[in-house]
């Protein structure tokens, strides 16, 4: 499993939505690359494209797949049910250590503007969203938003750079805490259900994605 983790991982830090560039996966490649023969890569493959990660399009190659605009909107709303059900549990369950992480995640950038590091900020957002999932304690949500965590990642790196959502993302995250610092779970479930659901109304608006 040891190709297949790592050919996940490598797609995973694909900006697939960031342009609209085809990304084709070569065999040979990631062999040298990963340093296996290229057995356990095929074999790797083929999960992949059963899991709807790749395709195989016959004399061109694998090619990661890409949501349509339908396909990423039906996504952020499952992703917003899960986390903001995530978000109750965590209010209730998770530690004090954990929740004082989460306002860790972003303290850099207090003093200093997002804008002039962004790449940065983007990490933390994703991890915001990973740690809240996690914080929640189901290990049902956690698996069943492992496998949308790789399109929803690509999602949020794009979209928190347009028309300065970094701003509203910031802002939301803190109330978010907040909520779960005061152990308000109705509060958390509500700020985290309309946080990504304002993602997928942004997504909406401005996503350029494939139709």
């Amino acid at each position: 499993m040891l190709a297949y983790e790592a050919l996940k991982r490598a797609i995973t830090q694909m900006d697939i939505y960031g342009s609209t560039t085809e990304f084709r996966l070569d065999e040979r490649q990631l062999s040298e690359t990963l340093g296996v023969s290229r057995t356990p890569i095929r074999e790797a493959m083929t999960v992949l494209e059963q899991e709807g990660f790749v395709r195989s399009v016959p004399r061109r190659g694998i090619f990661v797949v890409r949501k349509t605009k339908r396909e990423i909107l039906d996504l952020i709303v499952v992703w917003a049910a899960l986390e903001a059900m995530a978000a109750r549990l965590a209010a209730t369950h998770a530690s004090d250590i954990e929740i004082a992480g989460l306002r860790r995640l972003f303290q850099e950038f207090q003093a200093q503007p997002v804008a002039a590091h962004m790449n940065e900020y983007s990490e933390a957002n994703i991890a915001f969203h990973q740690a809240v999932i996690r914080m929640g304690g189901c290990r049902l949500i956690v698996d069943m938003t492992e496998n949308l965590f790789l399109h929803m990642r690509a999602i949020r790196a794009v979209s928190v750079r347009q028309e300065n959502r970094y701003e509203i993302s910031m802002r939301e995250h803190m109330a978010i805490i907040d909520a779960l610092e005061t152990r308000d779970p109705d509060l958390a479930e509500r700020l985290v259900r309309e946080h990504t659901m304002g993602l997928a109304a942004h997504v909406e608006r401005h996503g350029v994605f494939p139709e």
